[in-house]
């Protein structure tokens, strides 16, 4: 089934939001906000998950040359541990949407929960970026910019495999906190294996 190109029907300028990185273990959360132009067609976009590494950096330039406007947001893994991955999600959201240079009326959310951006209606949309353009598109912007990200902290802590695994907890990574502790990255109050982690230490430090 193509993605649908709009929410609504009578030319209001709509923003597709997503982000990328939410459940990961290190790293910051990115967002992107695509405000894409009417008619606009490739049949290539889709969710992000759904398209290859390769499929989505080829996609990010065409996306950033005929969209109207679009921006990338993010939220460091400091506020991940200070508001919760949750709020943190919105925030990065927010940011993308401040810098859009054409502002939209209505903000079309990856999601089934948002924090209302002042001045501007939303919508969310539960698999939002496989059945909507802007979405999808929105999608690939943050998941590229965040895995660029990572890739460049993957050159100055080379033991998490974050070229390879963007931060997720891959049993590699889970892995290498186990034997290397985490880094200045890693996100201490939501890591899902500090628990069992700091459990182990205690047991080998036995």
């Amino acid at each position: 089934m193509p993605l649908r190109k709009s929410y609504t029907k009578d030319g209001t300028i709509e923003a597709g939001c997503d982000e990328a990185g939410r459940g990961c273990l290190a790293g910051p959360v990115y967002a992107a906000a695509v405000i894409l132009p009417p008619g606009f067609r490739n049949k290539w976009i889709n969710d992000s998950k759904k398209l290859t590494e390769k499929d989505r950096y080829e996609l990010r330039p065409e996306i950033e040359e005929k969209a109207v406007a679009f921006a990338v947001g993010f939220a460091t893994h400091h506020e991940v541990d200070q508001i919760n991955i949750l709020k943190a999600s919105f925030l990065s959201m927010h940011r993308a949407v401040d810098q859009l240079t054409v502002r939209p009326g209505l903000l079309l959310i990856d999601g089934n929960r948002f924090a209302p951006y002042p001045g501007i209606a939303h919508h969310c949309v539960v698999g939002g970026d496989a059945k909507f353009m802007s979405i999808a598109a929105a999608s690939i912007l943050a998941k590229t910019y965040r895995d660029d990200f990572m890739k460049e902290m993957d050159k100055q802590f080379p033991q998490y495999g974050w070229a390879r695994n963007m931060g997720y907890g891959t049993r590699e990574h889970r892995d290498a906190i186990h034997v290397h502790g985490f880094s200045p990255i890693h996100r201490l109050t939501f890591n899902a294996g500090q628990d069992q982690y700091a459990l182990n230490f205690q047991e080998d430090a036995g």
